[in-house]
């Protein structure tokens, strides 16, 4: 499948200035520092000898940490750029990993069915997806029966609010795609870049819906009022880790978490 227009050149533009970023912290990275949140680490336990596939990795910061967990881990993401820094970092950090270029729809073309214990993904993922079938598919298909799926996301609502977060301006539900203009870039609002995306919001019900229909067994669900990232306008740590947006603190569901299970009848 073909990256909407905008999305993949946005990415490649964005990996120099995130490698740079304090939000990176390349080099309390390179020097041993796990990048997962506690959140998700809480999901993942012990990773000691699991095949693990990390999807939508970017640059492969997450996917080392798991391999400096024990896992064995492949990662895949859309952007070339992105790839070739993962695979140069595990080189560099004496890791074994894998790693592979590819719309993460397209992942069963790259990827052997039942072939991984866990599947993970996390913040900020599924909105460049325009739906969620193929995406709930790719899960299903990679996992081996009675493999799990960790999955942390930013909260739907958040995704409704303008980028000043001063008021609603999108729908909650998947009404189409949500084309905006930025300048800088997450990890650092201040890179003199400006790029044009398209996203689009989907629910927790029909995140849960899709992953029901590929076959997946819930088993846990968790809404949080915190983010680990400080990526919002005007946010405070409210805990060490734990950020908020000032104007609603912990009157706003800001992460979602859940775990599921691909039935042990299944492939």
């Amino acid at each position: 499948m073909q990256p909407v227009n905008g999305n993949l050149e946005a990415w490649n533009r964005r990996l120099e200035y995130h490698l740079a970023s304090d939000f990176y912290g390349m080099d309390a990275f390179l020097n041993g520092k796990n990048s997962i949140p506690e959140i998700d680490l809480a999901l993942l336990g012990e990773m000691g000898g699991l095949n693990v596939l990390h999807l939508q990795c970017h640059f492969g910061q997450d996917s080392l940490s798991l391999a400096r967990m024990g896992a064995r881990v492949s990662g895949v993401d859309f952007s070339q750029p992105a790839i070739d820094k993962a695979r140069q970092l595990a080189e560099q950090l004496g890791l074994e990993a894998q790693f592979h270029c590819c719309d993460v729809r397209d992942t069963l073309q790259r990827i052997a069915r039942n072939s991984f214990d866990l599947v993970y993904t996390s913040y900020g993922t599924i909105g460049w997806l325009p739906e969620l079938e193929s995406w709930a598919q790719v899960i299903a298909g990679v996992l081996k029966p009675g493999g799990r799926l960790v999955f942390v996301e930013f909260h739907p609502v958040l995704w409704m609010f303008d980028n000043e977060l001063s008021g609603i301006r999108y729908a909650y539900h998947n009404d189409g795609p949500i084309i905006e203009e930025e300048s800088g870039t997450y990890a650092d609002p201040e890179a003199p870049i400006s790029t044009t995306t398209t996203t689009w919001n989907h629910s927790l019900s029909e995140v849960i819906g899709v992953l029901l229909r590929a076959g997946l067994e819930l088993k846990q669900l968790e809404e949080l009022n915190f983010s680990p990232y400080r990526i919002f306008p005007d946010m405070i740590e409210n805990h060490p880790g734990r950020y908020q947006i000032k104007a609603y603190q912990h009157r706003l569901p800001m992460v979602y978490a859940l775990t599921a299970q691909k039935e042990l009848s299944r492939d």
